[in-house]
């Protein structure tokens, strides 16, 4: 072993696990028995039941014991495992696996937080598709198998089709809510769903967003941003209530709608609308679109940190929320929803006929409905605009 120490020591950003990620046969066996902490965000009881759904599988097949720490933040994680590593607790952590992506995945990459790399040594790695969806970067970030996807998501707005007619772009829906206030909102940033919103606005109103891949600079950053400034300017005294409030989460958005409080809001999950009609918490006649220019689509993923105990039954986790079968039911509208992160076409027979068998939902728009996907910004500009966002607009909930 004395080897694997000093390649270590020369390569501190490898969180070596004690098993090859691509030997499986070892990995399984030397899973069983482990408890696996997922840090992941709790804030929707359909991915809790998701979840849990998980850790019953798991246990299953493999005898892990997979445990739901839910957050409200997942810069919360990112954290904790900052704290341990400067404390010297590089062994058995409190968190083995996170739902992560954007700013916090690249954090955790650049301070060598993550065990790694893994990803595309798992079984069902095999079936993902790489070339169709943007499952080996995140947020321009190269992924370098420290990641492991296992949902898609993209922009939609959802709008009761018995009031709103779909819009082609945010300068219609400024247009459209200067003439019906009070009738649009979104939640409060730093919530993602929120921060995504601002992402969305100043993709659709630059007329190159090519800029945002890069990093934010000091030399450009005022000059990119005040289109959106100038929006937000004209679109915030006409929200819901007056943009004196907002809704904490975008879970908080659907019952606005239900209650007619709203005719318009926004998901970053094609399929949210029609889970939520087949949950009962949205009225039928909700629909989505998206905007002529398209909209931001990005994976979420989950990464282990370096110092996980469970690295193996982390990896088991990892590879079954990959699986045929984990995909499929994520996609399901009575179950999530979720896009997925797989290439249905390079599928076993029996796994394409059944996402093929699936009804997505009366809301959810078609592959190519769906049109264009763009790019998500570089993580620097959003940590720039949620601090501009609370200083200009913030309001104390």
């Amino acid at each position: 072993m004395r080897h694997l120490a000093i390649l270590a020591t020369f390569l501190p950003g490898m969180a070596l696990a004690q098993t090859d990620p691509a030997d499986w046969e070892a990995v399984t066996e030397a899973a069983e028995g482990q408890t696996v902490f997922w840090n992941a965000w709790g804030g929707s009881t359909t991915t809790n039941s998701f979840i849990l759904w998980v850790a019953e599988r798991v246990n299953e097949d493999y005898g892990v014991t997979l445990e739901h720490v839910k957050l409200t933040d997942t810069a919360d994680a990112v954290t904790r495992v900052l704290a341990e590593k400067q404390a010297g607790e590089d062994d058995d952590g409190a968190i083995d696996m996170i739902w992560i992506n954007g700013a916090n995945f690249a954090a955790m990459k650049e301070q060598d937080l993550l065990f790694g790399p893994f990803a595309e040594q798992l079984p069902n790695w095999q079936y993902v598709d790489v070339d169709g969806k943007t499952v080996q970067t995140d947020f321009t970030v190269p992924v370098d198998g420290y990641e492991a996807p296992w949902a898609m998501a993209q922009v939609v707005f959802d709008y009761d089709s018995e009031d709103v007619s779909p819009m082609g772009s945010m300068q219609e829906i400024l247009e459209w809510s200067k003439a019906n206030p009070g009738r649009f909102t979104y939640p409060q940033p730093p919530d993602f769903l929120g921060t995504t919103v601002l992402k969305q606005i100043l993709v659709d109103v630059l007329d190159d967003p090519a800029v945002l891949q890069e990093p934010a600079t000091d030399a450009n950053y005022d000059d990119v941003t005040a289109p959106l400034w100038a929006y937000l300017d004209e679109l915030t005294p006409t929200l819901w209530r007056g943009g004196e409030a907002y809704p904490p989460t975008g879970t908080a958005m659907f019952p606005l709608i239900a209650d007619d409080e709203i005719d318009l809001s926004i998901s970053f999950s094609p399929g949210a609308a029609s889970a939520a009609i087949a949950n009962n918490e949205l009225p039928p006649s909700v629909r989505t679109f998206v905007l002529d220019k398209g909209t931001i689509g990005n994976a979420s993923f989950v990464a282990i940190p370096y110092n996980s105990g469970s690295k193996e039954g982390a990896m088991v986790v990892a590879n079954f929320l990959m699986s045929p079968e984990a995909q499929v039911r994520a996609q399901d509208p009575d179950v999530l929803g979720y896009g997925t992160v797989l290439d249905v076409a390079s599928l076993p027979d029996g796994d394409r006929a059944a996402f093929e068998a699936l009804d997505l939902g009366i809301a959810t728009l078609s592959p190519e409905e769906l049109g264009t996907v763009q790019a998500e910004p570089h993580p620097s500009w959003m940590t720039r605009i949620a601090d501009d966002w609370a200083r200009r607009y913030g309001v104390s909930q």
